[in-house]
């Protein structure tokens, strides 16, 4: 019996000594697995509580925790309103992920918590830009006429809509001819657009090399990068994602793009470090990094962090109108040029409108010429998949958009979860569609874009 005794408190301790040693291991060095977790629900809900004006407990439910790993159902948030910062925890106590919203730059993760050194970027020095007029049609404001009655039967359709859809715009000749939302959002809501942001870093940089501060024959693009091999990468390979640059971006783990995303505080930093595998030109690998690089290279072209952090606005965001935009930074102050750019589809769509448009803007040329046709033409290096200049020449999924019956001119500005803008200049079509779609689920835009298509010929 004394031996019995002797056995269940030898167990009982080492259950309880297993319990402490797992607390202490969670609480002094968390598996970075777990960092990943709350630092990506720490950003997700800060951004849509602060600039989407939603509901935290809903963005976590719904955003963060139904579509993704099982374990972000263990992650709780805190919220404080006052000094605009979230914290997520795992299982309320391990791991803390914290992000900070900063005006006029959005949320940033703060990877080692120093929100107060986050608080330090330099501010947009620019006046804030008032909202368009809602008495003024759109694009110059908001007003829009009734929905054409050949695209209402389409918008009504969930089948094309797609599950977890928030906004649909379509806009014909310059003008929306139909627009529909998803409960919980409307045309105010501000919408992430995931990689579509890569697109719009990517004319921001057309802006630069129109007004003559950037040349797309330039090398040496980075101090860091003197020496060869990355001294002679030039912004042709890295526009086209063929620079040769090593870049892990499988989400599915701790690997490249998750570690700068959550877990770098210096996103451009990271990724200039990464070693280069192949000559440029020679291959073709999607990389958020790069996109953070190119975005680091353009803000450089100017001899302070503010002016460089106003330049969005100034350059591309007030001249189109698109008042909601919101490009955000990381906690560095450079702009993640890669992922985080929200704006209202109404705006998603100005940008789209841009593009049919060659980049002409009310008579005013703000891209250089053949700028956007280079957004249009395919890479050899990516099978004819991936463009010139940061956008994809075919929508979601593995099928060719011709299986659709849409035309080979269409070209596409692409997000996680289902955001995406199809355009079709000899159209001039605009079709923007946003939502919370993982692509498991199989959902494929291009059917939409083709029944629109056909409704307004």
């Amino acid at each position: 019996m004394r031996l019995l005794v002797s056995v269940l408190k030898g167990a009982v301790l080492t259950a309880i000594l297993l319990v402490v040693g797992v607390i202490v291991w969670l609480s002094v060095a968390p598996p970075e697995l777990l960092r990943v977790g709350t630092g990506y629900a720490a950003k997700m809900v800060c951004s849509n509580v602060f600039l989407a004006g939603r509901d935290p407990e809903a963005v976590l439910a719904i955003d963060v925790q139904a579509p993704g790993h099982p374990l972000l159902k263990l992650i709780g948030i805190a919220v404080d309103t006052e000094n605009r910062v979230v914290t997520a925890r795992m299982l309320g106590a391990f791991a803390a992920g914290t992000a900070v919203y900063r005006e006029g730059l959005g949320c940033a993760s703060v990877p080692d918590g120093d929100v107060e050194a986050a608080r330090a970027v330099a501010v947009p020095s620019v006046p804030p830009k008032p909202a368009a007029d809602p008495a003024t049609p759109w694009p110059a404001g908001e007003q829009t006429g009734p929905t054409d009655s050949r695209i209402a039967a389409l918008l009504a359709d969930p089948a094309l809509g797609g599950p977890g859809m928030r906004a649909v715009v379509v806009v014909k000749d310059g003008r929306i001819v139909g627009e529909a939302y998803g409960e919980g959002f409307s045309a105010k809501t501000p919408l992430l657009g995931w990689s579509m942001a890569k697109t719009v870093n990517a004319a921001i940089i057309g802006r630069l090399v129109q007004e003559g501060r950037l040349s797309l024959d330039d090398d040496k693009l980075l101090a860091d990068w003197t020496d060869a091999p990355h001294a002679s990468i030039r912004l042709p390979s890295l526009l086209a994602m063929e620079s040769g640059l090593e870049f892990n971006e499988d989400y599915g783990d701790v690997t490249d793009v998750t570690r700068m995303l959550y877990l770098e505080p210096d996103m451009a930093g990271f990724s200039l470090a990464k070693p280069v595998l192949a000559k440029a030109g020679e291959s073709f690998s999607y990389s958020s990094g790069t996109s953070v690089l190119l975005t680091r290279i353009w803000m450089s072209k100017f001899p302070d962090q503010a002016q460089a952090l106003a330049y969005p606005r100034t350059a591309l965001f007030d001249p189109l109108g698109m008042s909601s935009a919101v490009l955000e930074t990381d906690t560095a102050g450079t702009f993640v040029g890669s992922s985080y750019l929200y704006a209202t589809a109404r705006d998603w769509a100005r940008f789209g409108q841009f593009l049919v448009d060659d980049g002409v803007w009310n008579g005013q040329r703000l891209l250089p010429n053949g700028f956007v046709t280079a957004m249009q033409r395919p890479t050899a290096a990516s099978g004819g998949r991936y463009t010139e200049i940061q956008a994809w020449q075919v929508g979601p999924g593995d099928e060719p958009d011709e299986s659709f019956g849409l035309t080979p001119e269409t070209f596409w500005l692409q997000g996680h979860d289902g955001q995406v803008v199809a355009v079709i200049p000899s159209e001039r079509l605009v079709v923007v569609r946003l939502g919370l779609t993982p692509s498991k689920l199989g959902y494929r835009p291009q059917k939409l874009v083709k029944a629109v298509s056909d409704a307004l010929r």
